[in-house]
């Protein structure tokens, strides 16, 4: 067996103490708590442990009850059950159990693309039932949800490399299913890729635009074997761009902090560049520090007022939050977004915070990201009711024993992240995994990545 733990890299500091530039001309040291760490991380884990169905391998989307399932979020239990192995939370070999199970049954559901099937042309329906695995909701045929689903199951084949007939088992469905998915369909003749597909209606009339949380996407469409991008796609991606000043920061502009980070849990952007990040002198894991510090002072600037918002208390990601459609709400004045992208510094933002996502800039800003995450600890502990994080805790709203508004439940994708980032932050194990994937490594060429560990 291979092990990463005790393997540490250049780059990131998994020490238990970062030195921090207090803004005085002094240093000091900001412990960063191991203990709270490992705890935090493992009760992440514990979703997937919670959520899912042993017999096709499918996680819950939330914990609430009769969530479906979401295929993202398989995506990131697949990447998970390495670093339980590594932890010594789980057994190997339940861990290629449970694998191999999620694996076994994408390759055998229903990709007729009917309103009940499971997928079409490689890609799966967003949403599933967690029981029979059709599609429920109506919801589209996900590209972006598809690519977290592959590259999820890419990380656990570069990690299960033993010459046993499970885990050869468990490479060649990884390498079955990434050849199945026809990227070059999925641009419909355009210039980008589309967001998604319905049967009822096919392609949705929007594509992606802007900086998001796509390059995962892009990175394996352009690093397919079988069905690779046509034209300069990636290229007409970046077009959309924009670049801004925010703050004192020159930076390529994301509002939600999720954006800057569900790409960087599989791939290490430190030193490659696109020639977008070629001509700003910049690259995408600086990009994501920067974003970090934008969303520190605008929640420091604080320019709505809200409670509990300042320099260690901040978050402003994909989460749910409280909605106007609540009753014990209808006396405030303000609208409420639900589940919603909170982003800064344009909105929207109605007081919802998301403790997880400070967690998950560890490998970014370490001293700043710990620093507000242990402080909201503190501050809010009933933001982390059964031990692991709710979606979004919203300080302005507080009940009648004082303590802020939580989103009732947890959501897979923000445990999966944590579990991810943390373990980047500690030992950088997928970034190390993902170097070594030639598919990951041909698709970053593609798209034009040169310098670093290319």
């Amino acid at each position: 067996m291979r092990s990463f733990a005790s393997d540490r890299h250049r780059g990131i500091s998994a020490r238990p103490s970062t030195l921090v530039n207090t803004g005085r001309g002094l240093h000091t040291f900001i412990a960063i708590n191991e203990q709270t760490l490992d705890q935090l991380q493992r009760a992440a884990f514990g979703y997937f442990l919670r959520t899912v169905n042993p017999t096709n391998g499918l996680i819950a989307d939330t914990s609430r009850e009769n969530s479906p399932s979401s295929i993202a979020v398989v995506g990131f239990a697949l990447s998970a059950y390495p670093v339980a192995v590594e932890r010594r939370w789980m057994a190997r070999s339940d861990a290629v159990d449970r694998t191999l199970a999620v694996l076994r049954f994408l390759r055998d559901s229903d990709q007729s693309g009917s309103p009940e099937a499971t997928g079409y042309n490689g890609f799966y329906y967003h949403f599933l039932n967690m029981q029979t695995g059709a599609r429920v909701w109506r919801s589209e045929l996900s590209m972006i949800d598809t690519a977290l689903l592959i590259v999820g199951a890419l990380a656990a084949s570069r990690y299960f490399t033993e010459n046993t007939a499970d885990e050869i088992e468990l490479r060649d469905l990884v390498d079955a299913l990434y050849r199945r998915v026809d990227w070059r369909w999925a641009q419909n003749g355009g210039d980008t890729i589309r967001q998604g597909w319905k049967p009822e209606c096919g392609f949705l009339h929007y594509g992606w635009e802007g900086y998001n949380e796509a390059i995962v996407l892009y990175v394996l469409a352009l690093g397919s074997p079988t069905h690779p991008l046509e034209c300069d796609c990636y290229e007409a991606w970046t077009t959309t761009y924009q670049w801004e000043n925010l703050y004192g920061y020159d930076f390529l502009y994301a509002g939600p902090l999720f954006v800057h980070q569900f790409s960087h849990a599989w791939i290490d952007f430190r030193g490659i560049r696109d020639r977008f990040m070629r001509e700003k002198r910049c690259d995408y894991f600086e990009n994501s520090r920067r974003a970090t510090m934008v969303q520190r002072e605008y929640a420091r600037r604080n320019p709505n007022g809200f409670s509990g918002y300042d320099k260690r208390c901040w978050g402003l990601t994909a989460c749910d939050g409280p909605s106007n459609s609540m009753p014990e709400l209808s006396r405030e004045r303000r609208r409420f977004y639900g589940y919603a992208a909170r982003g800064v510094p344009y909105g929207p933002d109605d007081g919802t915070l998301s403790g997880w996502a400070a967690l998950a800039s560890l490998p970014f800003a370490p001293e700043i990201a710990w620093c507000a995450a242990s402080h909201m600890l503190r501050r809010y502990p009933e933001m982390l009711p059964a031990q692991c994080y709710a979606s979004g805790f919203n300080p302005t709203l507080r009940g009648a024993d004082h303590a802020a508004w939580v989103s009732a439940g947890h959501f897979g994708l923000d445990q999966g992240l944590v579990v991810m980032m943390i373990e980047n932050y500690r030992t950088q194990l997928f970034w190390r995994l993902m170097r070594d994937c030639p598919y990951v490594g041909n698709g970053l060429r593609g798209a034009g990545f040169r310098g670093g560990w290319l």
